[in-house]
C-alpha cells in the first residue's frame, strides 16, 4: 500500500468518524431518520475522491441500480427543508470557530446552456468580459485560519421568475429578481439581524455593489461594518473630525491619495502595508451616514490605492480594519481549495430546492474536509481551531 493511498484511507475514516459526529446535530431538523442517512451518504459522496460531483457520482456512494432515481429524489423532489439545517451548521461553526466576522462574497459559477437553474449572462469587470453561468452569493464565518460557508442565494433574472418557467423550477412565490445589494442586505438581516445568530462584524467584498446603500443599511442596524468600495464612488470629508479641511466631493481613490501625510505604516500578519484612514459622510443629498471612515492601503509604489474600504470603525481601529480586509482573500482560498473539491459548483438541473439543498450539504461536507484539515479542532470537546481561541 502506497502512502498516498494510506494517507487517502485515513482521510475517508477521518471524514467519516467526524461526519457521525455532527450528523445528530446538523440534521436535528429531519422528521424521517431515513432522509438523515440519505444527507450522510449524500455528504460521504461530495467528500469522496477528486472529480465532479454530479448526481450519479454521488448515486455510486448509496449502491443498488436504484440509487441514482433515489438520489435525484431526495435532491430535487423530496420536501426537507434547507434553512434549519443552515442554521445548525451556522451555530455550530460559531461555537467551534471562533470567528471574526461573516464575509459576503459572490461568485460566478460558469456553466455550459442555459437550461441550469439561474443560469444567464454576467459581465464580470475584473475580466471585462461577460460569462455565461450562475450568480451566487456566500455568507461564509470566517478567520484568518479558515472560512466556512453557511449560507447561500442564488441571484435570478426576470427570465427564471414567470410561468409557467418558474412553476417548472419550483420557485416559491416569496423569491423575487433582486440587485446585488439586495441580496447582501437580505443575507444580513437573516444571518446577523435581531432573529439571527452572532452579531460579528460585516465584511462585503463584491464587484459592483452598491456601497453606499450598504453602509446605510447597516448603520441603521448598528453592525460594524467592512465594505469594498470602488475607486470613483464619491465621499465628503467628514468636517467634524476635519474641519480645516473643505468638504466638497471626490472620488474614494482621489480622496485616499490626497492625505499623503496621513498614510501610516502598519504591521499585519502579511508583512508591513502601507494605509491611511479618513474620516468620511455620505454625498449630498443621500441620507446622511455618519461615523465612517475611509481606509485606502497601498502595494508597492502606486500612486492610486490598490484597496479601498468603507467601514464604521474608528480611524484608530487601522489595524483591526485591515485584519479584517484579509477574510475575504481566506474566502476565496477555502473556496478554491475545499469548496470546489466538494462539488459547490457540480450541481447541474433546474431545480431550484435541489441547487439549495445541493449548496447546504456541500457546505457541510466544506466544514467536515476543513475541521479534518486542522485537525486542532475536536468536536466533543469545542475546542476552537490552534491559534484562533
Amino acid at each position: 500500500m502506497s502512502l498516498s493511498k494510506h494517507a487517502r484511507e485515513t482521510e475517508r475514516s477521518a471524514y467519516q468518524s467526524l461526519l457521525g459526529e455532527l450528523s445528530p446535530r446538523l440534521f436535528d431538523s429531519f422528521a424521517r431518520t431515513g432522509h438523515r442517512t440519505k444527507a450522510e451518504s449524500y455528504v460521504r459522496g461530495l467528500l469522496a475522491g477528486p472529480g465532479r460531483k454530479t448526481l450519479r457520482s454521488i448515486a455510486d456512494q448509496f449502491g443498488g441500480a436504484a440509487a441514482p432515481q433515489r438520489v435525484h429524489h431526495f435532491i430535487s423532489e423530496s420536501p426537507w427543508e434547507w434553512m434549519p439545517v443552515r442554521r445548525a451548521l451556522a451555530g455550530y461553526v460559531q461555537q467551534v470557530m471562533a470567528p471574526e466576522a461573516w464575509v459576503f462574497r459572490p461568485t460566478v459559477i460558469p456553466k455550459g446552456g442555459e437550461h441550469s437553474i439561474g443560469v444567464d449572462q454576467h459581465y464580470l469587470p475584473h475580466l471585462g468580459q461577460t460569462v455565461n453561468g450562475q450568480q451566487a452569493v456566500g455568507g461564509w464565518l470566517a478567520s484568518r485560519r479558515c472560512a466556512v460557508p453557511v449560507d447561500w442565494r442564488l441571484l435570478l433574472s426576470g427570465r427564471w421568475l414567470r410561468d409557467p418557467l418558474r412553476e417548472r423550477v419550483g420557485i416559491p412565490d416569496a423569491v423575487t429578481a433582486e440587485t446585488l445589494e439586495e441580496c447582501v442586505r437580505e443575507m444580513v438581516n437573516a444571518l446577523v439581524g435581531p432573529s439571527g445568530g452572532w452579531r460579528g462584524p460585516v465584511v462585503v467584498d463584491a464587484e459592483g455593489v452598491d456601497a453606499m446603500s450598504l453602509a446605510r443599511h447597516f448603520s441603521s442596524a448598528d453592525l460594524m461594518f467592512l465594505v469594498r468600495i470602488h475607486p470613483e464612488e464619491h465621499l465628503r470629508l467628514d468636517r467634524t473630525e476635519l474641519p480645516k479641511f473643505g468638504d466638497h466631493e471626490r472620488g474614494a481613490a482621489e480622496l485616499a491619495a490626497s492625505f499623503s501625510r496621513m498614510r501610516q505604516q502598519v504591521h499585519t500578519e502579511d508583512g508591513p502595508t502601507t494605509a491611511v484612514a479618513i474620516p468620511v459622510v455620505a454625498p449630498l443629498p443621500a441620507s446622511r451616514v455618519d461615523g465612517m471612515t475611509l481606509v485606502g492601503e497601498w502595494s508597492g509604489a502606486h500612486p492610486r490605492p490598490q484597496r479601498l474600504w468603507l467601514t464604521s470603525a474608528h480611524t484608530k481601529s487601522l489595524p483591526k480594519v485591515l485584519r479584517l480586509s484579509r477574510l475575504p482573500d481566506v474566502v476565496e482560498r477555502d473556496f478554491t481549495d475545499i469548496s470546489d473539491h466538494v462539488g459547490m459548483r457540480d450541481f447541474v438541473g433546474r431545480s431550484f430546492p435541489g441547487w439549495h439543498r445541493h449548496v447546504t450539504l456541500a457546505s457541510i461536507a466544506h466544514l467536515v474536509a476543513a475541521l479534518v484539515k486542522h485537525a486542532g479542532t475536536t468536536v466533543a470537546g469545542e475546542t476552537a481551531w490552534d491559534g484562533e481561541a
